[in-house]
């Protein structure tokens, strides 16, 4: 599903972000990425979506060498990922209902799908009834359910999320967490960068440690 080989990626010399990382992550699989600050993980994310190119090696995701993906042809392969992000992004203008249906329109989905999807998402995540609200009036774990509603409504074969509890106390972590099982549960491959060691003690069996931009570990538990 996911394969990266002898990746390496440098913003500026001499440093590396990123340096010789090789590992695959198979359909279905959720992984952890953790590692201290500085360590590569948002990197690594921007990388397998896409938004940056590697200074070295190769990265095929379902198949597919992403860095020969002519830019024009890249949304088929983001239209395949949801992204969460740890600072939500909502468009704090647009009602919780327009933030979800954004991804479809931009995909070009007919209005009578977007309104489908859009609420079996909100549903999957318990936010039905908050479907006309602004998200200002939403509390932070409310805020990052909307998140993930955005980044499942097209039914994506992965998801990647980037410290999507740091802004969250230990409960509404969990509570994000358990979400982000239940969509593995239903067969999409999950990657999450945390630092959060209780996140990872209570729900990670699959966890890659980076440090100073080098995979130190891999562990199945």
């Amino acid at each position: 599903m996911i394969e990266l080989y002898r990746i390496g990626k440098q913003y500026q010399k001499p440093q590396w972000a990123l340096s010789d990382i090789t590992f695959k992550v198979n359909k279905g699989d959720f992984y952890f990425v953790t590692g201290p600050s500085g360590s590569g993980k948002t990197t690594l994310l921007k990388l397998i979506f896409r938004e940056i190119f590697p200074s070295q090696g190769q990265i095929i995701v379902d198949g597919r060498n992403i860095q020969r993906i002519p830019d024009h042809k890249i949304f088929k392969l983001r239209r395949t990922m949801g992204i969460v992000f740890q600072d939500f992004r909502l468009l704090f203008n647009k009602k919780v209902f327009d933030n979800v249906a954004i991804v479809l329109q931009v995909l070009g989905f007919p209005q009578k799908s977007i309104k489908r999807k859009v609420f079996n998402a909100l549903k999957m995540v318990n936010l039905t009834d908050k479907i006309w609200e602004y998200p200002s009036r939403l509390s932070y774990g409310e805020q990052q359910r909307v998140g993930i509603a955005r980044a499942v409504v097209n039914n994506p074969k992965i998801i990647l999320a980037d410290e999507p509890t740091g802004n969250l106390d230990t409960e509404l972590a969990f509570e994000i967490m358990g979400l982000f099982q239940e969509i593995n549960k239903q067969g999409t491959t999950v990657l999450i960068c945390t630092h959060d060691r209780e996140l990872i003690k209570n729900f990670g069996n699959k966890i890659l440690f980076l440090f100073k931009g080098k995979l130190i570990r891999k562990e199945i538990l």
